[in-house]
């Protein structure tokens, strides 16, 4: 099913003060690495936000999804008090890891290949 304009608009802010809250929380720039929001996905009736995170240079996103999970209730109360003004209740987040760079790369290796096979006959 297809998104409505609300549903992109919500998630559209959504994503912008939580890309704003993780720099202030420091979750952006960690452990050597980087944590940006890729995308917001949020259920029709706006009560649902799935926040997909790309971690680039993080030795175990599992372990920092974990971390993040573990701050969830300062993490929205913080969403909370920036979107207050906009939509009448605070959606529920769930994170999930985004792994298209990681399948990018994976294609990007299997054409070098196959273009080194060709390359060999």
């Amino acid at each position: 099913m297809q998104e409505t304009k609300r549903q992109k608009q919500v998630g559209q802010l959504v994503q912008e003060e939580l890309s704003d809250i993780f720099m202030r929380m420091g979750f952006n720039v960690t452990e050597g690495g980087m944590i940006s929001i890729s995308s917001v996905k949020m259920t029709p009736d706006l009560l649902e936000a799935r926040v997909y995170l790309s971690m680039f240079q993080i030795k175990s996103p599992e372990e920092m999804l974990e971390k993040i999970n573990e701050r969830m209730g300062e993490i929205r109360g913080a969403l909370g008090n920036r979107v207050a003004k906009q939509l009448r209740r605070v959606p529920y987040i769930n994170f999930f890891l985004d792994d298209t760079l990681d399948h990018v790369f994976k294609m990007e290796e299997l054409f070098k290949k196959i273009n080194e096979d060709k390359d060999k006959k």
